[in-house]
């Protein structure tokens, strides 16, 4: 991403901070109305794709570099999809040794098997490398060159807003 754009963006988040110090954004709604600044995502998705849609978003600047990813679903579509598909995905982050592993990785703490394993709490070598497989499997972490894993740019925000919800 250009330095100007990054300073744009740093500007837009500073202001978005501002608002939510002073309190605008701070109160939510269970249906917004169209034309509250509080709601202006919402607003522009409604004026882009109708009623019916939903968008997530995000930026992180992370220890190996900044990251910014949005994507878009209907929700009507998602009630067709055949969720049973996804459950793999899902329960590859249904385990606290796993969720560890991923933070550290996003961290940067620990990226080789051989730093994970030596990570308190994280079982055996071989316990490491079963959740390694499995988060590998499920698409959200892969290996790069010398066995450094990494959490693929395109799961981090979807990652770090899973967590969110759960919280």
């Amino acid at each position: 991403m250009p330095r100007d754009d990054m300073a744009e963006l740093a500007a837009r988040i500073e202001r978005l901070e501002q608002r939510l110090d002073d309190g605008v954004a701070a109160t939510p709604a269970a249906t917004p109305s169209v034309g509250q600044e509080r709601f202006w995502l919402l607003d522009e998705l409604r004026r882009r794709a109708g009623d019916s849609a939903m968008i997530y978003a995000g930026l992180a600047d992370l220890p190996n570099g900044p990251v910014a990813w949005q994507v878009g679903h209907d929700p009507v579509a998602l009630l067709d999809v055949d969720w049973v598909d996804l459950a793999s995905r899902i329960a590859a982050l249904g385990h606290p040794v796993r969720l560890r592993i991923l933070q550290l990785v996003l961290r940067r703490t620990a990226t080789t098997a051989a730093e994970l394993s030596r990570t308190e709490g994280l079982g055996t070598t071989g316990q490491v490398y079963h959740h390694l497989r499995q988060l590998i499997a499920a698409g959200w972490l892969r290996t790069g060159s010398r066995g450094v894993h990494e959490v693929p740019a395109e799961r981090v925000i979807p990652l770090l807003i899973i967590l969110a919800a759960a919280g």
